[in-house]
């Protein structure tokens, strides 16, 4: 049996939901429009502004595109913040990157997280998109096991067309997210 790549199953989402949801042609089924990736670098970057570079670095790698510096957007003086000063990095993908991230983090990071059991079915929100936590970068092979000093968390969010909960995660189970059984 051929592996479908996540691109294909796409397009056969419309084919095995139509029925379900009554779309009347293919443009009315959902799709996946970007994915975005998130990481905060936080505090540390006060002490080393190296560890802003690295971080970008390593997220680049791993996306395959570099990330934008945001800042903050208001100062809070308990956190020693001040307003613009960066305090996270986000990469958002679109087309033949977004596929190829999408196929590498459903078939090859998720099932190396340690005690992986699958993502809740919560991570989708009431719009249909999906929102998945990852506790360290490591689980991607593209961070090599000899730079791994500061390890740091991710936050991906797949945007699709969904109109709701129920869509949205009935697309994103076609896809091949591993959700909790």
């Amino acid at each position: 049996m051929k592996h479908l790549t996540v691109k294909e199953k796409e397009a056969q989402a419309f084919e095995k939901m139509k029925d379900v949801f009554h779309y009347k042609n293919a443009m009315a089924a959902p799709k996946i429009k970007k994915i975005v990736v998130n990481t905060g670098t936080g505090t540390p970057m006060k002490k080393d502004k190296n560890k802003n570079d690295a971080i970008a670095e390593r997220l680049a790698k791993i996306t395959g595109q570099k990330g934008a510096l945001r800042g903050a957007k208001q100062s809070v003086s308990s956190f020693k913040v001040r307003q613009g000063d960066p305090i996270g990095i986000v990469v958002t993908l679109r087309g033949k990157r977004m596929f190829a991230f999408l196929e590498k983090l459903i078939n090859v990071a998720l099932p190396r997280t340690k005690d992986f059991r699958g993502i809740n079915r919560n991570a989708v929100d009431n719009v249909g998109n999906l929102t998945i936590g990852v506790k360290e970068h490591t689980i991607f092979p593209e961070t090599a096991d000899e730079d791994i000093r500061d390890i740091f968390g991710l936050s991906i969010t797949l945007v699709s067309t969904a109109k709701n909960k129920k869509e949205g995660t009935t697309f994103f189970e076609l896809l091949g997210i591993p959700f909790k059984k």
